[in-house]
């Protein structure tokens, strides 16, 4: 590897620029740039086949989906979310006027544990808000037990799945909405961007008016909306995505079979295996290190690596709990979320995207064996 090149966490998978330039010529043709136009018409239909689900709405972006999601559900009050996510999961209630309230995470995959969820309810809960930690599905059935039987609305933050199922279905389709991500960071991306999956169309409807300023048509407000459209620019690049994504995928697979099949046996490496009946987009490959068998820190791993220039991640360091704005909540306090505190002093995530060169996955591979006391 040349001595200057850097590798990140990730790197965005970008079309051909040649095959993007004739979408472009088009809009440039047709002078339509915003408000629902074809591009934006096609891809939303081409994301729904996709995907496997039934109503979409697309937007700018992930975060004012999150908002706009909370929103359409007319949610107030306290929201039972993760402490390990980023921080856009909670900021979008923060935004909202919504009281966050943590519950710590699973040991297995770092999902909202549905115990703990569902002991943290009060009078004052909504709505609950899990996330699907590196695009490893959330206990769906439980959840929805849950919801049902204390009349909460169930929102899931599914960021990290896009084209995520399990047993043959969309992941998407559970709970009462879902959000996803498209920024230049995720499997899929629009370079910025995101959607909303609704059950039935008038939810669809309602979102579709409230990311548009609220307009029903062009005299009628039916609510204060906010600006969150999809431009055609943004549309025309997702529809090219799509045509590349299985490929992109197929490309992250083995990289992650390379991780998992050289890592396996280094005393002191925690790797998550791959849910049973689950079809994974592997958005992530995060590693956890146990510093009394590995011999050295997380952050000692993670320094070293950057000396070699290469830039993993600490997703989720510090947990969202402990930033300035929500560690005076009490249930942002540590001891009520020791599994979640643990995990984000332990994780590491490496890089993993279609373009990372076999050499550089085992070089990766080399300083992890080699930087342990204990390997």
């Amino acid at each position: 590897m040349s001595p200057n090149k850097k590798i990140y966490v990730t790197q965005p998978a970008l079309p051909p620029l040649d095959e993007f330039t004739e979408y472009l010529k088009q809009i440039w043709e047709n002078k339509i740039l915003t408000n629902n136009g074809p591009f934006h018409q096609q891809f939303e239909k081409e994301l729904a086949d996709y995907l496997g689900v039934n109503y979409i709405s697309l937007f700018s972006n992930g975060t004012l989906a999150l908002i706009t999601a909370l929103q359409a559900l007319n949610i107030t009050g306290e929201v039972i979310t993760t402490p390990f996510s980023f921080v856009a999961t909670t900021h979008s209630l923060w935004w909202n006027n919504i009281k966050p309230v943590f519950s710590d995470i699973e040991s297995d995959y770092f999902n909202l544990d549905p115990d703990k969820v569902e002991a943290a309810i009060t009078p004052q809960t909504t709505a609950i808000m899990p996330v699907h930690v590196y695009g490893n599905p959330c206990k769906l059935e439980r959840f929805q037990k849950i919801a049902d039987t204390y009349g909460l609305k169930l929102i899931y933050d599914a960021a990290h799945a896009f084209g995520v199922k399990i047993n043959g279905n969309s992941i998407l389709n559970y709970g009462d909405l879902s959000i996803l991500s498209f920024h230049a960071t995720k499997v899929f991306n629009t370079i910025e961007g995101g959607a909303i999956i609704s059950p039935d169309k008038k939810t669809k409807e309602r979102i579709d008016y409230l990311k548009n300023f609220g307009f029903a048509d062009e005299i009628t407000v039916i609510a204060p909306g906010i600006n969150a459209k999809m431009n055609e620019v943004q549309a025309a690049y997702g529809l090219l995505q799509l045509k590349y994504i299985d490929e992109n995928i197929a490309k992250r697979k083995s990289i992650s079979e390379l991780y998992r099949n050289q890592l396996t046996n280094i005393p002191g490496i925690r790797i998550l295996n791959d849910m049973i009946g689950v079809n994974h987009s592997y958005s992530y490959f995060p590693i956890f290190i146990d510093e009394q068998i590995y011999g050295r820190k997380r952050d000692e791993l993670y320094e070293e690596l950057r000396k070699h220039n290469i830039y993993g991640r600490r997703y989720f360091y510090p947990l969202i709990s402990q930033f300035p704005t929500y560690r005076g909540l009490q249930s942002a306090k540590p001891e009520n979320l020791p599994i979640a505190t643990k995990i984000s002093e332990q994780v590491i995530c490496l890089p993993i995207y279609p373009l990372l060169s076999k050499d550089d996955q085992l070089q990766i591979l080399n300083i992890i064996k080699n930087a342990g006391s204990r390997s």
